[in-house]
């Protein structure tokens, strides 16, 4: 599976020397059915004994208060939060905007992450947990152009919460932070963009600064495993970038995603 959440359900789960619950989920579908398959088939393909699925749409804050009070039954504690649900969204610019597409991926790529930094922080705090939480964002958090509207102003807000969520959760030890990778060939990059996985690694490998090496999820499951380890014990409130430095040096690639 070349899906990041699996991937980073899979690191979490064999370096830790704790049961973990990880809903690997990185995405919401209306095809609910399909994507209980794939966790199911996550579960299987790790190991059953650390990982459990449970199905929730962080659209629905009721779904995610109870996959944060089922982890808690089944494990009886929540150390770890990586919030990795998010959605591209309508690809269309400011001029043709769909704003119930606009709409949903804000209730996915916020309110979503708000949810679930807001139930996993209270069982934290219910259990005096110094826990970490942390979000998937993206280069289009610091960026413009780099992915769709509605897309790039989720990834800020994002950040927006991150830091607002970690002023507010270190003084229970709690540390907030998140990862922004590049462009990786996922299934749901490489189908946005109507590209094969290394038509997709060949493109924006083209545009990175850094040479000779290929983003991969497993190098976002790194840096968050990293977030996630006493290792960063004193890291909170940041915004990790996993870009080899494009938003440094170059500051804008062209547009993947443009209005047809």
């Amino acid at each position: 599976m070349n899906n990041t959440g699996y991937i980073i359900a899979n690191q979490l789960a064999h370096h830790s020397n704790k049961e973990l619950n990880i809903n690997p989920m990185s995405r919401i579908r209306l095809e609910a059915d399909i994507q209980d398959e794939l966790g199911h088939q996550v579960v299987a393909s790790i190991n059953s004994n650390k990982v459990s699925y449970q199905h929730c749409d962080v659209r629905d804050e009721n779904q995610v208060e109870q996959t944060v009070k089922y982890t808690l039954e089944k494990y009886g504690s929540l150390d770890i939060l990586y919030s990795n649900a998010g959605i591209l969204g309508p690809v269309t610019g400011i001029l043709e905007l769909d704003l119930n597409g606009f709409d949903n991926t804000i209730d996915v790529n916020i309110r979503g992450m708000a949810a679930a930094i807001k139930h996993a922080a209270r069982a934290m705090v219910e259990k005096n947990i110094r826990g970490s939480i942390i979000c998937t964002a993206s280069v289009a958090a610091s960026l413009a152009g780099v992915g769709t509207l509605a897309y790039t102003t989720s990834k800020h807000g994002l950040i927006g919460l991150v830091r607002s969520a970690c002023s507010e959760l270190g003084v229970y030890g709690i540390r907030v932070n998140c990862v922004s990778p590049s462009a990786v060939a996922t299934p749901l990059s490489c189908k946005a963009v109507n590209l094969q996985p290394s038509e997709f690694e060949a493109i924006f490998g083209a545009m990175a600064n850094l040479k000779g090496v290929t983003l991969k999820g497993k190098d976002i499951a790194e840096a968050a495993l990293f977030l996630a380890s006493d290792e960063s014990r004193y890291i909170s409130g940041q915004n990790l970038v996993v870009d080899g430095g494009y938003t440094v040096v170059n500051g804008r690639q062209e547009p993947a995603f443009q209005d047809s």
